[in-house]
């Protein structure tokens, strides 16, 4: 017969139970210093906040401004990441190559993608076209980076293995550097992710360049101009679940189906 509690601590000892469990305190805090020693115009409770959540999940508004900036943003990272696959190519296939991208990654990878808004701006006015550039912007770098190192950590005897079918160019990337280098890849990618994330919010937020196709940084904008504290609450919680989800359900589901069960080790 089980003892008492085992299957309490059995419940415990789960990641996922000890987080849910920070979380409701988290709530339960928030509620209870909102109620005593807040303005509800400016720090709304957190029932007050979910409420709003539910209801604009419930009307469609979240769920359409929050598809509205998943569409720009991959359409970014796309074009990024094949940008990012033809100069690491070109790195580990030329010496001319791989001085590039080494020069051009430390001019403008410790420059903020937020920071280009006005020239995007400038350059193709005020719209999705904007977006997009600061989002290839903030996911190039560290894609190329991440690839490049995976590239020329891949261990000499598959290179050897790559020569001696006689594989070169875009094929030897294909055929043996990709694989190989799959776990750098991936973590490229996610970095890539964070980046875009935040930097579409961000930009959406401050300059509200999507206009009436806005995302959700144009949702709590609007929200905050109008003095909808709740909403603007529901819009960044629905930030923070977004980035949860793809982080904690897409990436790792990719890791287990790829990384994992090819027995590699994921890069960090």
């Amino acid at each position: 017969m089980a003892q008492p509690g085992t299957g309490l601590r059995r419940l415990w000892r789960r990641p996922a139970a000890r987080k849910a469990v920070i979380v409701a305190v988290l709530l339960v805090v928030w509620e209870l210093v909102t109620r005593w020693a807040a303005s509800p115009l400016l720090f709304p409770t957190a029932m007050t906040v979910l409420a709003a959540f539910g209801r604009s999940v419930a009307n469609g508004e979240v769920p359409g401004y929050a598809a509205q900036s998943l569409k720009v943003l991959l359409s970014g990272m796309a074009i990024g990441a094949a940008l990012a696959l033809v100069l690491t190519t070109l790195a580990v296939t030329t010496r001319i190559g791989a001085e590039f991208l080494e020069t051009i990654t430390s001019m403008f990878n410790p420059l903020p993608a937020i920071a280009l808004m006005p020239l995007a701006l400038l350059w193709f006015g005020l719209g999705v076209k904007s977006l997009i550039f600061v989002i290839i912007h903030s996911v190039l770098w560290p894609m190329s980076l991440n690839t490049y190192t995976g590239f020329v950590t891949v261990p000499p005897t598959l290179r050897r293995v790559g020569e001696n079918f006689g594989l070169t160019g875009w094929r030897f990337v294909a055929g043996i550097l990709l694989p190989a280098a799959f776990p750098h890849i991936l973590s490229g990618v996610k970095i890539g992710w964070a980046f875009a994330w935040r930097t579409i919010i961000a930009a959406e937020m401050v300059f509200g360049v999507a206009g009436s196709q806005g995302g959700l940084g144009w949702f709590i904008y609007q929200n905050r101009f109008e003095m909808n504290t709740d909403l603007v609450f529901a819009g960044l919680l629905t930030v923070i679940l977004i980035g949860l989800l793809v982080e904690n359900l897409f990436f790792k589901w990719l890791e287990r189906k790829t990384v994992l069960r090819w027995g590699m080790s994921a890069a960090h």
